[in-house]
């Protein structure tokens, strides 16, 4: 497995703006490329005036930025580059404080610029479809909730959850738990005939009437585990996420919470290689 890039190795790798922009360009556009405006075909250069490359022949240009979190941004591309590394080496994730403190920016900078990039994580990781043997679950999100056996309360967020053994994961910010409600997104991410593992919620009774193999276990009698029927793969995400919130931000809005998910969701899909977290985002562009 690849080693974790270091700080040193970032700061050699990005010494600067220029080598952040020329990796955009030659990423998105190759080396050379056929110009869009008279159509010969060769290298761009990169001119001084602005953040751009020209065409050789007519002098067209290309704003490798266009269509990246860092459009229309006045913060220097490499501090953009270091948020993007920080982001890919942490199991818990950034604070806006912290990109304030590592990047020397204000904080309604480095609040947008960890926005965008949670952004921009969700949006690399996609939506895989999920077969194979998958977890679904729900949980509660901020808020207090009174009552040990209480499944709603007054300013909490239910996060719904689909996990496929040993694959990938799928979180969304949902309304209630209602079979309406849930029902959909399982038959839009899971495939009829997916073995499926639950626990007793109300919502998913009708789950085999659609066409899932589906087993559940009853934790209101303190069943955890039936042979391979669970879904401890996905309450210890559930933990993971929270212990993140708690420590790293201390409360995440409604609002926000849908990009905060985007970014442990492609965290956690890249569990079994997180040195490729960094590439991986640099590459996608």
């Amino acid at each position: 497995m690849a080693k974790t890039l270091s700080v040193q190795e970032f700061f050699k790798q990005f010494p600067g703006d220029d080598t952040c922009l020329e990796h955009l360009m030659r990423t998105r556009y190759g080396e050379s490329l056929d110009c869009p405006k008279c159509g010969k075909h060769g290298k761009f250069h990169r001119i001084r005036r602005h953040p751009a490359y020209e065409c050789a022949w007519c002098g067209f240009e290309i704003f490798p930025m266009v269509g990246t979190p860092f459009h229309k941004s006045h913060t220097p591309l490499q501090k953009w580059f270091y948020a993007i590394y920080l982001f890919s080496n942490t199991r818990h994730g950034v604070s806006a404080k912290e990109l304030q403190r590592q990047l020397s920016v204000t904080y309604k900078t480095a609040w947008r610029m960890g926005h965008e990039i949670r952004k921009y994580m969700a949006k690399v990781d996609g939506e895989p479809p999920l077969t194979g043997h998958v977890e679904i679950d729900e949980t509660y999100v901020g808020g207090v909730r009174r009552g040990v056996r209480g499944r709603g309360a007054r300013g909490k967020t239910i996060v719904f959850g689909i996990l496929e053994r040993g694959g990938e994961l799928f979180t969304k910010v949902i309304p209630d738990s209602k079979a309406k409600t849930v029902i959909p997104e399982i038959i839009r991410n899971v495939p009829r005939g997916t073995r499926v593992s639950t626990d007793k919620m109300h919502g998913y009774k009708s789950l085999r009437k659609h066409g899932y193999a589906h087993e559940s276990v009853n934790h209101f009698i303190e069943e955890w585990v039936r042979g391979d029927v669970h879904v401890n793969s996905l309450e210890g995400f559930w933990s993971i996420l929270k212990r993140s919130i708690k420590g790293t931000h201390v409360h995440v809005s409604r609002k926000h919470l849908p990009k905060y998910l985007g970014e442990f969701e492609f965290r956690y899909n890249l569990r079994k290689n997180p040195t490729a977290m960094f590439d991986r985002l640099l590459r996608a562009f």
